[in-house]
Parts: structure tokens; C-alpha cells; sequence
């Protein structure tokens, strides 16, 4: 995405006006003015007549979006950052590849087809809202501008999917020859393809992965693309061998790439050693209970038992589930496991709750005692609510404040009272 803003200096008119002009202008990208369509927040008069009176785009090709059946403002067309705080209305362009691409114009019942692209966004930014609600105009009206760079690359070389421009060209073809041959038009390919470019530019910046922040975001972003590799057929390690390709294709333009190359493969490397053997046996253990399953719902015992015994990410899972035309049960996951007795020692009654992406076994609260129940796998934890024995117990006081920030790292289980 490519942006810029103002802070009260130009406003609705210079902005409508700018995007106008380097979309269309014969020395700058010169599209075609009539493959452009344009959506406006439903009350927002002043930028249809500035699109239409101004500009010249025709009534038939501008859009007025409005509310989404909820809350006023609660529209496409209408930017908010919170429930308080700087927000506004903004427009967006949208362009036309033509009748030969499924999908109506925007504001349409079919416009969730591909027809119709937004390549340009901006957010005219002038209200601050108030906790009660008042919209106040600020005293510097504000602009914020996007353009999709892959997407208008796409328009001015003549297809209709960001990975068919030249860009992704060479990363697929890369990882077709990895992945022995494998389609340029296979969709595994190209999620391959394109996490490589996130990842390797996360790890340059000095991300790693973790179980938490940005570094969680990372390791699911390259155990993802692991899954999809093992798809096409890997059996081992993969990804990082397309480090140099990505590096080659975009090393001049951030030469951070070029200096951190040997870093992010080994990164990648260790990362899809330490997976491999887990997703191998989380699919495999996935596969036979999809084999077994009556209905079309996973249960939340094997969801816990991919994540908790063999490290598979519930995303991973979920992907899995929606190919297959199957669902979660997300809902037995939150429902109170009932225990007639505590284990012995511990005067509590057990819960489930979930805090995304991890699964906590937590006390219900306002119970005594600070005795701290760490379950080490699924198969204790079965075992625990069948016999109502911990496998293991750490006899430690915590803090609740402690006790919460264990919660919040993914890969910590933790049981107490009183939080």
C-alpha cells in the first residue's frame, strides 16, 4: 500500500483532484477515465459534487455507501480509528477489468466478485467524536491517502490477480522448482510465494519467532506457508531455500534483504525444522479423526489435542476444516466443564475458557487459595477431568497480575483461584 497524508493543509477538493490526475493524466498513468468507478459516504454531498460537478464523473458511476444496518457511521465508506477520537468519511476508486470478470459494481449484491477493484482510498478525516456520540468538526481537517501498488500494477499490465503481474513471476517460479514443478496457478504456490516476501522482510527488521506479538504473527506465517508446501508435496524443509530468489527479485530496492539474507534462511530453516515433524503428525492424526467423524464438526477435544500435545496451531486446523467444507466447535471449547468434586487439594471447580490463540484451564474466581495447577499435555488433561487429578502440580504463589501475563503467552496453561 502506498500512502501520504496532510495535516490541515489540502483537503476534499486537492485530494479528489490529485487522485484524479495521476490515475488518469496522460503523463502520469493515463487509465482509461471511464473504467473508473467512485463510492462516497452515503451523507457526504460535498465529495459527490466535487466527483461529479468537478471532476466530471458521471451520476451512474459514483456510489453513495451507506450505514452497514447498524450504528450510524457504521459504513465502508466512513473511517473510524475508535469509539472516540479523529474520523470521517472517505472515497474510495474503484476500477473495471471488464464483462469478461464475474462481479458487480460496489454497493451491489454481487460485488464481492473481481470485477471491480478498489485501487485508491481517502479518508477525509474531520470529526472528533465524543464518548456521548457529538461529532465536532476539527479545527485542521486531515487527509489520508492509499493506493494498491500490486493492484494497479495489475490494471497497467492487463491481468486480473495480483500474482499474475511481474513481480511474482520469479517467486513462483522459484517455488515451483522447490516444490518439484509444481503450477504457477496452484493457490498453495502462491501462498507460498507470498509469505516468503513477509516473512524475510519481518525477520530483517529483527523480528523472530515467539509465542507472542509480532513474533507469533511471524511463526504462523511460515508454519502456514509449511502446511501449503506440504500439500504440493514437501516432505522436509523448503521454504528458506526461496530467500535467494526473493532476495535477487527485491535485494536492490532494500538492501536490507541482501545483508540479512544468511540470517532470515537460517531463521526459516530452524523455524520449518522444528515444525515439520509437527505438522506430519498433526495431520496425520487430523486426517484419521476427519475419517471418523460423523457430521461435519470437529470437536473441541481433537482441536486441543492438535494444539496442546502436538504444537498444531488452531488456525492450521481451521484452514483444514474449511477446505473440507467443515467447522469448529469453538462453542465446547467455552462451555463450563462441570466437576462434581475438586481434586484433592484444591477447592475449586474447573472451567474452560479460551484466550486466542491459546487454551487456559482456569479456577472459576472469588475462591480461596494460591496453588497454582500447571497441566503439561492433553492427555493430563483428560486425565485430570476424568479423575480430578492433576498430573502435576507447582505449589507457587502468583500474583493475579503475574498469573494474567502467563496467560497472554501462547504457550503457557495455567490453573488458579481467585483471578
Amino acid at each position: 500500500m502506498l500512502g501520504n497524508f496532510s495535516f490541515g493543509d489540502y483537503f476534499k477538493r486537492e485530494a479528489i483532484n490529485y487522485a484524479w490526475t495521476f490515475l488518469t493524466g496522460e503523463q502520469w498513468l493515463n487509465l482509461p477515465s471511464e473504467k473508473l468507478w467512485i463510492t462516497v459516504y452515503a451523507d457526504d454531498d460535498e465529495a459527490y459534487d466535487i466527483w461529479n460537478k468537478e471532476v466530471g464523473v458521471p451520476a451512474e458511476r459514483i456510489v453513495r455507501i451507506g450505514d452497514n444496518g447498524g450504528a450510524p457511521y457504521a459504513s465502508d465508506n466512513f473511517w473510524q480509528m475508535g469509539d472516540t477520537g479523529p474520523c470521517g468519511p472517505c472515497s474510495e476508486i474503484f476500477y473495471d477489468h471488464g464483462p469478461s470478470v464475474a462481479g458487480g459494481p460496489p454497493g451491489s449484491p454481487e460485488e464481492d466478485g473481481d470485477r471491480y477493484i478498489e485501487i485508491w482510498n481517502v479518508v477525509f478525516m474531520q470529526y472528533n467524536r465524543t464518548a456521548d456520540g457529538e461529532m465536532l468538526n476539527l479545527p485542521k481537517p486531515s487527509v489520508d491517502t492509499g493506493m494498491g501498488l500490486e493492484r494497479v500494477t495489475a490494471v497497467l499490465q492487463g491481468v486480473h490477480s495480483n500474482y499474475e503481474i511481474d513481480l511474482f513471476d520469479d517467486l513462483l517460479n522459484a517455488a515451483s522448482a522447490v516444490l518439484g514443478g509444481a503450477a504457477t496457478t496452484e493457490a498453495s504456490l502462491r501462498v507460498v510465494a507470498d509469505h516468503i516476501r513477509s516473512c524475510a522482510f519481518l525477520i530483517s527488521d529483527g523480528v523472530m519467532p515467539s509465542n507472542e506479538g509480532r513474533g507469533f504473527v511471524l511463526r504462523r506465517i511460515i508454519r502456514r506457508a509449511a502446511r501449503h508446501g506440504n500439500k504440493l508435496g514437501a516432505t522436509g524443509p523448503f521454504f528458506h531455500k526461496l530467500t535467494g530468489a526473493l532476495v535477487e527479485l527485491m535485494g536492490e530496492a532494500f538492501p536490507q534483504l541482501v545483508s540479512s539474507q544468511k540470517q532470515i534462511e537460517r531463521v526459516l530453516l530452524q523455524e520449518e525444522e522444528q515444525f515439520v515433524k509437527t505438522l506430519d503428525k498433526g495431520l496425520r492424526l487430523l486426517e484419521q479423526d476427519i475419517a471418523e467423524l460423523e457430521g461435519e464438526i470437529i470437536p473441541g477435544k481433537t482441536i486441543f489435542t492438535l494444539y496442546d500435545t502436538y504444537g498444531f496451531p488452531v488456525d492450521l486446523t481451521n484452514d483444514i476444516a474449511r477446505e473440507r467444507g467443515l467447522t469448529l466447535d469453538y462453542e465446547a471449547m467455552k462451555k463450563p466443564w462441570k466437576a462434581s468434586a475438586s481434586a484433592p487439594g484444591l477447592p475449586v471447580n474447573l472451567a474452560w475458557i479460551t484466550t486466542r490463540p491459546v487454551w487456559v484451564l482456569m479456577a472459576k474466581p472469588n475462591l480461596p487459595g494460591t496453588t497454582i495447577l500447571m497441566v503439561t499435555n492433553a492427555s493430563a488433561l483428560w486425565s485430570l477431568m476424568a479423575n480430578r487429578k492433576p498430573q502435576r502440580q507447582v505449589m507457587k504463589p502468583l500474583s493475579c497480575w503475574s498469573v494474567r501475563r502467563f496467560m497472554l503467552n501462547p504457550v503457557a496453561r495455567w490453573v488458579i483461584p481467585g483471578c
